[in-house]
């Protein structure tokens, strides 16, 4: 018998206007993908609070909670969670090194595409900031609020870096550090000069004297925005997702880098003619994940096919599959996309993990989503089949319990 478990958990008020479903009820499924590369078959789970409470293979439910019976051909998987998006957001940001800027000063909970993202069973999505060289910090969110705050799940995920084989590019990224370091001196200097004036204070005896020796309470010199984030990249309190187009960008990222320790993972953006499968190996040493689209490319100068999500997966790189198309009808076809590279190469189990867990932990909220395990958001979709198939459709889009989109009958 199931015993549900209290969590410490307070709903989001905004997520609680559809009534359809009750604070408790379960879930029975002929199959059930976890997110996690697990597949349960004859799947029960169980719902409370928004929470998931607990899941498994043929669970027996305790009387009075309502269980709803899935079709057999219906397919349960975690909400789809795109870790590099614009979808929602509106403007254009400058060129140039400004990592103190927020995606999430642009946020507009009113905004029409959320409710479609919700339809198309995207329940998280990572907003970057618009712009080139270093445009600023991201945000998670989920799809739905009635205001910016209500749908916030993380602030500053992520800074978003864009490299190039450019002089420039590089010397925005060392240069960072090394605005860093001079603050970090001039702050120094001024600490040192402060205490010698303190140590005179503390030591003279002649009342008179002491008043014009007053140095008064410790000020710091004027912050630095960016000399601060690239102060909080060091200390681990950000991290970095760095953008690069071929091979030579990435040998540069890692010029540019040099002795620097931080934590960052790397955006790929695919193009029909690409050499980055010169540095595969090397990026798969780095232990980094690796974001980018579901599409087959060309070797350069042929008509022969590579399948690279496959090739960084067999390298042993873990990777995150954003849509081809940053558009509605772009995750509308995301599945269907990454269904084409399974169907050459990559491995299943690989690819739902790139489209849910994976992406939720680059955004730093993989301890809350991204997949279906006991204590996370129940964020849930339900799907006509397959979720990798071409006809498959949404049925039904549960968002931390609440049902949001579809339908769903006892």
């Amino acid at each position: 018998m199931l015993i549900p478990l209290l969590l410490a958990w307070t709903p989001n008020p905004a997520l609680q206007a559809a009534p359809d479903l009750p604070d408790l009820y379960a879930l029975k499924a002929s199959v059930l993908e976890t997110g996690t590369g697990e597949v349960i078959e004859h799947a029960v789970l169980l719902v409370e609070g928004g929470k998931v409470i607990t899941v498994g293979e043929d669970l027996v439910v305790e009387r009075g909670i309502p269980v709803y019976e899935l079709e057999p051909n219906q397919v349960v998987m975690p909400g789809l969670v795109n870790a590099y998006t614009r979808v929602g957001v509106t403007g254009s940001g400058p060129s140039g090194v400004q990592p103190w800027m927020r995606a999430s000063d642009e946020l507009y909970p009113a905004a029409g595409d959320y409710a479609k993202a919700r339809e198309a069973g995207v329940t998280t999505l990572g907003h970057y900031p618009s712009g080139n060289g270093i445009p600023g910090r991201s945000v998670v969110v989920r799809p739905m609020g009635a205001s910016a705050d209500a749908m916030t799940l993380k602030d500053d995920a992520y800074l978003k870096v864009i490299m190039s084989s450019s002089k420039s590019a590089k010397s925005s990224l060392s240069g960072g550090f090394k605005d860093a370091d001079s603050w970090i001196a001039k702050e120094a200097k001024n600490k040192e000069k402060w205490d010698k004036a303190k140590e005179k204070f503390d030591k003279e005896d002649d009342e008179e004297k002491k008043k014009k020796l007053d140095p008064g309470p410790y000020k710091p010199i004027k912050e630095d925005p960016k000399a601060t984030s690239f102060m909080e990249l060091r200390d681990g309190s950000l991290k970095a997702l760095i953008s690069v187009r071929t091979a030579g960008d990435y040998l540069h990222l890692i010029d540019a880098i040099g002795e620097e320790k931080f934590s960052w993972d790397l955006r790929v953006v695919m193009t029909r003619d690409m050499n980055i499968y010169h540095v595969i190996e090397k990026v798969a040493e780095s232990g980094r994940r690796v974001v980018l689209e579901p599409e087959i490319s060309l070797h350069p100068g042929t008509m022969r096919q590579r399948n690279l999500p496959a090739e960084f997966a067999r390298a042993g790189t873990p990777l995150v599959l954003v849509p081809r198309n940053d558009s509605i009808s772009g995750f509308e076809a995301w599945r269907r996309h990454v269904g084409e590279i399974v169907a050459s190469g990559l491995d299943r189990s690989i690819a739902v993990r790139a489209i849910t867990l994976e992406p939720a932990a680059l955004l730093g909220v993989g301890d809350r989503v991204g997949s279906l395990e006991a204590g996370k958001d129940a964020n849930i979709l339900i799907l006509s089949g397959d979720p990798l198939e071409p006809g498959t459709q949404v049925d039904a889009v549960i968002l931390e319990g609440a049902l949001v989109s579809g339908e769903m009958n006892l």
